[in-house]
């Protein structure tokens, strides 16, 4: 007979050493996803406030603080391994403040 036996294939990867693998990757996901929130929040905080004390028009530092309020919802969903979502927050909240730098 030609055929292959069982000990000449391959064995499989053990279980155990895969989600591992994706654990630590979920994991340094959460941490840049709520360290980025984290990190955007307090710039168009303090860029919100900078504006306010400016004869910036309203909506300038409005929009930062809008910004700003959705990358803190960002980081809190990142935080919880919702990653894909606080992506799509960060990237809004960016636009935002980027959208009230338009009106100065």
């Amino acid at each position: 007979m030609s055929g292959r036996t069982e000990s000449d294939t391959e064995p499989a990867p053990s279980e155990a050493e895969e989600p591992a693998e994706y654990v630590e990757d979920a994991r340094r996901a959460r941490r840049t996803a709520a360290g980025t929130g984290a990190l955007l929040c307090v710039a168009g905080l303090a860029a919100a406030l900078m504006r306010l004390t400016g004869p910036a028009p309203a909506v300038v530092p409005a929009a930062y603080a809008l910004g700003a309020a959705v990358c803190a919802l960002a980081a809190l969903l990142g935080a919880r391994g919702r990653t894909r979502r606080a992506l799509w927050l960060l990237i809004a909240g960016t636009m935002v403040m980027a959208l009230g730098d338009q009106f100065d």
